[in-house]
């Protein structure tokens, strides 16, 4: 009887702080604060990343800001295929001669778009999961910018700012509730999924980052449309210790039509934008703009 072979499967090798280091000396790149460039340079901090993605084999993959190429190695080891969008054309140009030399197996899996996130609306393959090291300065945008353009994303994992990241999954009643907690819940659930150091980066950072999860569903069932609901949310915030009523009014064209609404949608005029969950913003829209209008 033959003994099952008891040797650990081998572990491909991932970008380290030697090779991103000389990876951007070639290309004479160092990291910027005005594209948000901070590069990933631990390979256990990766291979946590894409664990807590719980990526399935079979799935085509969105990262955004790949950068040097870190964790678009550890992704094409866990997906069928990753689509990379990269704003700048330098790391957009060297990253395909990466993934050829780190994962020569992987390289037809991989597709690069050079493009702002932010612009991006269509993509070569359509992506299933989001898994990105997001810039901090535009990580809400961009999140919720590919939510709204493809909802072929099922599920996700993002690394933002340590608060930001917190207010993706903050809840109502919350006081870091706000505007990025109920916008993404227009698209699904978001969880905070874990904290990363400072020290995994390069440059490191001053804050800590955070790992955010989400779960695509079904938008709400309305007649309103997304940008009429998003329009209230973004009224509702604008002066937060402001009571709705007040809040409102400038959106409903008065503060007698802003208590109108918010009577007609079952809300306390008096209470704040940070108690509402996505639904009642819904139903706020919805009296503003009602069907037979």
């Amino acid at each position: 009887m033959t003994e099952p072979n008891s040797e650990p499967a081998a572990v491909a090798p991932l970008l380290g702080a030697t090779d991103i280091r000389r990876l951007a000396e070639e290309i004479g790149v160092r990291p910027t604060k005005t594209l948000g460039q901070n590069f990933v340079i631990d390979g256990n901090t990766i291979r946590r990343i894409v664990a807590a993605a719980a990526i399935d084999p079979s799935e085509t993959v969105l990262e955004v800001g790949p950068g040097l190429g870190s964790l678009t190695l550890g992704l094409l080891d866990a997906a069928k295929s990753v689509v990379a969008v990269e704003i700048d054309p330098v790391l957009a140009a060297k990253l395909p001669e990466t993934v050829r030399s780190w994962r020569p197996d992987a390289a037809d899996n991989f597709h690069l778009v050079l493009s702002d996130a932010m612009k991006v609306t269509e993509l070569p393959v359509q992506p299933t999961a989001l898994v990105a090291n997001l810039p901090y300065n535009v990580a809400v945008p961009v999140v919720l910018h590919l939510l709204q353009h493809f909802p072929s994303l099922q599920h996700g994992l993002v690394m933002v700012q340590d608060e930001v990241a917190d207010r993706l999954a903050a809840t109502p009643g919350s006081k870091i509730y706000g505007v990025p907690s109920v916008k993404a819940a227009w698209y699904g659930h978001m969880r905070k999924a874990g904290v990363i150091g400072m020290n995994v980066f390069w440059p490191a950072p001053k804050i800590h980052s955070g790992l955010v999860a989400f779960t695509r569903g079904e938008p709400p069932v309305t007649h309103a449309t997304r940008e009429q609901v998003f329009a209230v949310i973004d009224a509702a915030f604008a002066q937060r210790r402001k009571t709705l009523r007040a809040a409102l009014a400038g959106w409903a064209g008065g503060a007698m039509e802003s208590e109108r609404c918010l009577v007609a949608a079952g809300v306390d005029p008096t209470a704040r934008g940070e108690v509402l969950d996505i639904s009642a913003y819904v139903r706020i829209a919805e009296a503003r703009h009602p069907v037979d209008a």
